[in-house]
């Protein structure tokens, strides 16, 4: 085994079968500590929220029939990331991040909703290359730990989880997001592409009024295959049914020309 540390972490919580798959693809690549919240922590996106009096406890975690090092804290994502990093890992950062495989494609704009893309971005603003993974999901099993076939997921995590601990990323790439189709073989072909500036999931509430709770309606995956873009995330998995690998960065910087911007903007 490599001196590589990698840290594995995730939204489904400390118990998600795709915490188990992840762990194990890249069980032989180098030392790994597994930091996960204790319960699910869907749809929290980069926040940093949890129970102030919460620490990380650890859990007896088997892996190929051995135990590695793994702690749970009631949290979410992106906070047990950052703990982690001012405790576990205050003297040497892991070499790589892992979160997921998560339960259900993070696509489009929803992407900012994302514990499992959250948690990669706190890994990226420690300096730290990470991967955010999910696999295509029915929606109605996003929560629940459903049996599912990870080999193929394990496959392309183990491939670009090499590829990353081999080489330098490119600059502002700080996040590599892959999303895999749910009936992909190791031959599906994969691509780089950029995110869909429209929503994947919607959440439909039917003749709604002012009394409509939040958690009406149902969630629905929703979008325009025709005014689409096929260089865009949602449209090589839900369309080309390919592995859709897109590059993330941090910096939220509109690409605008800032003279015309100002011009604009002192009118």
């Amino acid at each position: 085994m490599s001196n590589y540390k990698i840290l594995i972490t995730n939204d489904d919580g400390i118990a998600s079968p795709g915490l188990q798959a992840a762990t194990e693809s890249v069980a032989g690549i180098g030392e790994i500590t597994i930091v996960a919240p204790s319960h699910q922590q869907t749809g929290m996106g980069r926040s940093l929220t949890g129970s102030r009096h919460a620490s990380l406890e650890p859990v007896h975690f088997l892996v190929n029939g051995g135990t590695i090092s793994a702690y749970q804290c009631e949290c979410s994502p992106a906070l047990v990331v950052r703990h982690s990093m001012k405790t576990i890992f205050k003297h040497d950062k892991p070499d790589l991040v892992i979160s997921g495989i998560n339960y259900g494609e993070n696509l489009g704009t929803n992407v900012t909703c994302s514990g499992t893309v959250g948690a990669a971005l706190e890994a990226s603003c420690w300096g730290i290359p990470a991967i955010a993974v999910s696999k295509q999901t029915d929606i109605e099993f996003h929560r629940s730990y459903i049996a599912q076939d990870w080999s193929v997921c394990s496959y392309f995590l183990n491939y670009f989880s090499h590829l990353l601990l081999k080489q330098v990323i490119l600059p502002d790439v700080d996040v590599l997001k892959i999303d895999i189709p749910h009936d992909a073989t190791p031959a599906t072909p994969w691509k780089i592409s950029k995110l869909a500036k429209t929503s994947y999931y919607s959440r439909i509430i039917e003749k709604p009024t002012m009394a409509s709770k939040i958690d009406d309606g149902k969630t629905e995956i929703s979008f325009d295959r025709q005014s689409l873009d096929p260089e865009t995330d949602i449209y090589v998995l839900a369309v080309d049914k390919m592995v859709s690998v897109t590059p993330l960065s941090v910096d939220l910087t509109s690409r605008v020309n800032f003279s015309e911007l100002e011009i604009m903007l002192s009118k």
